[in-house]
């Protein structure tokens, strides 16, 4: 794929959706940096279903803290793997009132070095609450990208490097979540809807679906 065709691939996905942001519901960084920490292996759906109940209760590091462990887990059981997450968010609270004001940290670095926070936590962010240009590779962009040709990688790292060297500057800011849409409701895992995809004749897909999937 040549950048003349990523460009257009941006084009048009800008066009569909001019302002693309993520699913997780969020008013704060803070808030953000929890919903995306229980987001692992977990829907976007399902995690705002518990933080619908949770934020409204505790959206501070402060107030999380004095939800204690057991306190937390009774908003989030309903999440994958909640057990693990109410304790990293609770040892990423503690940190945060100890180290940073109960502030988010706006450097990558900080952010990793926080319980059950990984380079896509952070990526996204620096992305969604700072503004910074960085483009988290979930399953759903692994996929898209590979898929089309756009950014071909055997890993996930490798393939938000490729990404980051050749998506056009200026839809940098905005190119995880126009892919990750992408992934989630056309170019699905299973049964890619390519008969409606916006892209169609610039993905270099070999097996393109014939017809709209209507399941």
């Amino acid at each position: 794929m040549n950048n003349a065709q990523r460009l257009d691939i941006f084009r048009r996905l800008r066009e569909l959706n001019p302002k693309p942001t993520t699913e997780l519901d969020y008013t704060t960084p803070f808030e953000l940096l929890v919903a995306v920490t229980l987001s692992a292996q977990a829907t976007d759906v399902g995690v705002n279903k518990a933080t619908r109940k949770l934020f409204p209760a505790a959206n501070t590091p402060a107030a999380i803290l004095a939800l204690g462990e057991d306190g937390l887990k009774k908003y989030i059981s309903s999440i994958g793997l909640y057990n693990a997450k109410a304790k990293n968010v609770i040892a990423t609270c503690r940190i945060l009132v100890e180290n940073y004001n109960s502030e988010v940290p706006r450097t990558r670095e900080a952010l990793e070095a926080l319980p059950g926070v990984g380079r896509k936590t952070a990526n996204v962010v620096l992305n969604t609450a700072f503004g910074e240009p960085t483009i988290a590779v979930d399953t759903h962009i692994f996929r898209v990208a590979n898929r089309t040709g756009l950014a071909k990688g055997s890993t996930v790292r490798a393939v938000e490097d490729r990404l980051e060297k050749t998506v056009p500057a200026e839809f940098r800011q905005d190119a995880h979540h126009w892919l990750i849409l992408h992934g989630r409701y056309v170019c699905k895992a299973r049964k890619p809807d390519c008969a409606s995809c916006a892209i169609r004749d610039l993905c270099e897909h070999k097996d393109k679906t014939a017809v709209t999937n209507k399941e």
